[in-house]
């Protein structure tokens, strides 16, 4: 088949054009920027630059390519920090690729008769933080967010329900860690803990489902091949309390264990959001992805992973 792309030099798209070529697609890539479009020519793909919020650009690069599938992996993710206690603000770019991107994308894909669409989603903080442990793509989002996310949350609630509502699939990565990630070598939350301003909040009983980088895009890559409409979430499988993933990553680039602080003490420094993901967000299952999909990833523990595949 012939795959676009969008956003084929981020995290997942940039992993996602050599895997697609493996498997015998024609693979289109966009880029905002110019000067990241020999990356996807390397990696086999036609480069096409395109910004997703400019509906002409992206009717131009879709009805050029005309795709059999889309892939929407649109986001400004990569462009900088993210700031926890001003959580919004930090994803602003990334909300409007999620909303306006989304509407462009879908336009788009209508016109040229596109018959597969596959979006970026995400798991972990945006799962209601009452009940079980671990939820399924059957529970609902949150609905009271903090006040931060906000935006973030009803820009990820807008993307999935617009893909789905045309018969696409969304797909639900967790917590990414790997090379090149905040949760790898040389990362920002690495770094963090090196210079141990990353503490333990309060007991750490915030349960996170982590994804290695590259499972995320190998379940990208199975869903441009099957999979029906609807929501999916591609986590690992071992949901893990805070209070025991932070000390082991700590332990596994070298650095020394985290400082335990209140919440109180760490809402002013990281915000009520950033309490939350320490404390009483909720982990994922796979199970759906699994069953349906037939993908399974290939860490299948945040703990080997950390061992082994931090880059």
């Amino acid at each position: 088949m012939r795959v676009l792309i969008a956003g084929a030099t981020g995290a997942i798209g940039s992993r996602l054009v050599p895997l697609l070529r493996a498997a015998g697609h024609e693979v289109v890539g966009t880029s905002r920027k110019p000067d990241r479009l020999a990356s996807i020519e390397a990696a086999g793909g036609r480069a096409v630059v395109m910004d997703g919020l400019d509906a002409a650009s992206v009717r131009a690069a879709v009805l050029d390519a005309r795709p059999d599938v889309i892939v929407h992996q649109l986001t400004a993710l990569g462009d900088g920090p993210i700031d926890l206690k001003h959580f919004d603000r930090s994803f602003a770019v990334t909300n409007a690729l999620r909303t306006r991107g989304t509407d462009n994308l879908l336009a788009a894909a209508a016109e040229a008769g596109v018959s597969r669409f596959i979006a970026q989603s995400y798991t972990g903080w945006p799962n209601e933080r009452t009940g079980g442990p671990v939820k399924t793509e059957e529970d609902a989002f949150d609905p009271h967010p903090t006040a931060a996310s906000r935006q973030a949350i009803a820009a990820i609630q807008y993307v999935e329900r617009a893909v789905t509502e045309v018969g696409g699939l969304a797909l639900r990565y967790g917590q990414l860690y790997g090379p090149g990630q905040a949760i790898g070598h040389g990362g920002q939350m690495v770094e963090m803990l090196e210079a141990r301003k990353l503490p333990l909040v309060g007991g750490g009983a915030g349960i996170t489902s982590f994804c290695h980088i590259d499972d995320a895009a190998s379940a990208t890559a199975v869903a441009v091949e099957r999979g029906a409409p609807g929501a999916y979430n591609i986590v690992d499988d071992d949901p893990a309390p805070v209070s025991e993933w932070l000390p082991a990553l700590a332990e596994a680039v070298g650095a020394k264990p985290p400082m335990r602080v209140p919440a109180w003490v760490a809402k002013a420094l990281i915000g009520e959001h950033g309490v939350s993901m320490m404390t009483t967000v909720r982990g994922s299952s796979n199970a759906k992805a699994k069953r349906e999909l037939g993908w399974a990833p290939s860490w299948s523990s945040w703990q080997e992973g950390f061992r082994g595949g931090l880059g």
